[in-house]
């Protein structure tokens, strides 16, 4: 079944995605795995393979919006890196048409909500969407995904007093991030699309008949049905259509997700590498040039096998 019949909460009706774009996808370490941009990129190449898309996935672990990091992260390694330390950069490296941003997991801390917390994350979306505008970019907010706690039950805590652990009702801590991105779009006119909601509202489906399923091993990172889940609201907005496994409708789906997902692996990495940031631990790319040329073998044969 394709995902355009599952029942998505889009809250426009879906059109066509841009003509020909270069998309930039921001976000933390759910972006970084990247599965959400695969399945999109998928999508697009099956359904118009001859639109020149170019998807840059920029997400880097750890990463908040808000500038903010709680104590003992990492084990005390190292901050949380800080999306503006790097934004004007990746803007002026990348030069996107079109932004999509997934923050909030990490800026809530895993802590209760709190006035000074939320505000900083309300003034880091409020700064990154000036500088993507002023970019001469567009820029698609999408609410954060989901916390579950139920994987978890050793590493939640029901207070704020012991570090290292999660608040258990965190996600309602997400909720309130998400309800506010909600807003801006009601007030002033944001692009915003409601994942957290979607996810939310997929779980809750999956729970009335096993109790037990959850969507991350960890609470915190989705699985690749998540993943799925997590692409939904842009597929939907732009009327592309996937399997239930997150693999464009075509004969061929699999091995063009794959191709895609290949292409996808060695550009992240190159293109954190020549922008730079401040996270330790994340693999070193290949020169750009080289990962370009590479990936373009990759974009061919997907491309191919689409029009086929």
């Amino acid at each position: 079944m394709a995902l355009g019949l599952l029942g998505w909460s889009a809250t426009s009706s879906a059109a066509e995605p841009p003509e020909s774009e270069i998309i930039l996808f921001l976000g933390d370490s759910i972006t970084y795995q990247g599965t959400y941009v695969t399945v999109i990129e998928a999508a697009l190449i099956t359904q118009y393979p001859d639109r020149n898309y170019r998807i840059i996935n920029l997400g880097l672990g750890s990463e908040t919006v808000s500038g903010l990091s709680e104590e003992g992260h990492a084990g005390g390694r190292f901050l949380r890196p800080d999306l503006h330390e790097r934004l004007d950069r990746a803007l002026k490296q990348a030069q996107p048409d079109l932004v999509i941003a997934c923050y909030g997991m990490n800026d809530g801390i895993y802590l209760p909500l709190a006035d000074d917390r939320f505000a900083a994350y309300q003034k880091g979306i409020t700064r990154l969407r000036g500088k993507v505008i002023a970019a001469g970019a567009r820029i698609i907010h999408l609410t954060p995904p989901i916390f579950d706690p139920l994987p978890i039950p050793d590493r939640v805590k029901p207070h704020d007093d012991k570090p290292a652990k999660f608040f258990g009702g965190y996600n309602d801590v997400l909720g309130a991030y998400s309800d506010w991105l909600m807003d801006q779009s009601e007030q002033h006119g944001w692009t915003v699309w409601d994942l957290h909601g979607d996810m939310n509202q997929a779980l809750a489906r999956e729970r009335e008949t096993d109790p037990e399923f959850s969507y991350s091993r960890d609470g915190v990172h989705p699985n690749a049905a998540g993943h799925v889940v997590m692409a939904g609201p842009v597929l939907c907005h732009w009327g592309l259509k996937t399997t239930e496994a997150g693999t464009p409708v075509h004969d061929q789906g699999e091995d063009i997700f794959n191709f895609v997902q290949q292409k996808q692996r060695i550009l992240r990495n190159a293109w954190l590498s020549e922008i730079g940031h401040n996270r330790p631990g994340v693999a070193e790319g290949l020169p750009l040039a080289e990962a370009k040329a590479k990936a373009a073998e990759w974009d061919a044969q997907a491309r191919a096998l689409a029009e086929k």
